[in-house]
């Protein structure tokens, strides 16, 4: 009876043991990583910038880009501010090309637009209480007359009622914005010259208007036809392009000699859209 029960318990002893050391194999087991299986990275926190790799000797670098114009897909992971402030660039610049469609027939600034190299609007400040600083250099060329002056003042007045822009005669050319020069003749079919200097915003900065003293067939200008061709050349001083309605003081050829409805609607017109690209 004795030996039966201490053979029951040497069993039940070994039986135990043996249960332990599967237990802890299986234990152990279970908390090595498997060999094919990856450490799981830790994950960055939601709002964490993604990691940049190292940049190869190939990467492409993209150039410098002018202020308010982002690179393609950027709007991922882009500053809120800048994408709400590119965002509402885009809608102003719809409801400007809105207008000026709709203002065809009234203004020509949808065929001055459509003409343009750059689709830009072009023009001053509105320079009311600050006037633009003009010099009117006496002439020196054959057949200049000092009533020329005269001429290229009213015509400077006209469009002043026109644009909320005003022009202040300066003797000082050093601080002039806009110099209006003489001589004799083109080498080509024109009596007038405008240049302009704009910035990256469309925003006129200064220009300079040349007039001849004699039209291309060699005759003499007089007060009259200086006036009607400064009255064209300062609609280019203010942003205006050509118009294609011979009717118009900015058609190509000077023939109007009044400022046309066209061409007061399109002077103010653009001057309450914002300079600067369309596109």
């Amino acid at each position: 009876m004795d030996d039966r029960r201490i053979s029951t318990l040497v069993a039940a002893v070994i039986v135990f043991v043996v249960l332990g050391i599967l237990f802890d194999v299986t234990r152990r087991s279970m908390r090595r990583p498997a060999a094919a299986e990856a450490p799981v990275p830790a994950l960055a926190p939601a709002d964490s910038p993604p990691a940049r790799p190292p940049a190869a000797a190939d990467t492409v670098v993209a150039p410098a880009r002018p202020p308010g114009e982002s690179l393609p897909g950027a709007s991922r992971g882009a500053d809120p501010a800048a994408a709400a402030s590119s965002y509402m660039e885009l809608v102003a610049r719809a409801e400007t090309r809105r207008q000026i469609r709709a203002s065809a027939g009234v203004t020509y600034l949808s065929e001055i637009v459509a003409a343009s190299g750059d689709s830009m609007l072009h023009r001053w400040d509105n320079r009311v209480t600050r006037p633009v600083r003009v010099h009117l250099a006496p002439g020196r060329a054959a057949n200049f007359q000092p009533a020329f002056l005269d001429a290229v003042r009213a015509a400077l007045r006209t469009w002043e009622s026109a644009v909320p822009v005003r022009f202040a005669e300066t003797a000082d050319s050093s601080a002039a914005e806009v110099h209006v020069f003489w001589k004799v003749q083109f080498d080509i079919e024109r009596t007038g010259q405008t240049d302009l200097v704009w910035n990256a915003d469309g925003h006129i900065e200064r220009g300079v208007i040349t007039l001849a003293t004699f039209d291309p067939d060699g005759r003499p200008m007089g007060v009259e036809e200086i006036r009607v061709v400064a009255l064209h050349e300062i609609g280019h001083l203010i942003g205006l392009d050509h118009s294609p309605d011979s009717g118009d003081v900015m058609y190509p050829v000077a023939r109007a000699r009044q400022l046309s409805r066209r061409d007061i609607e399109t002077a103010r017109l653009l001057y309450q859209l914002a300079p600067g690209s369309l596109r």
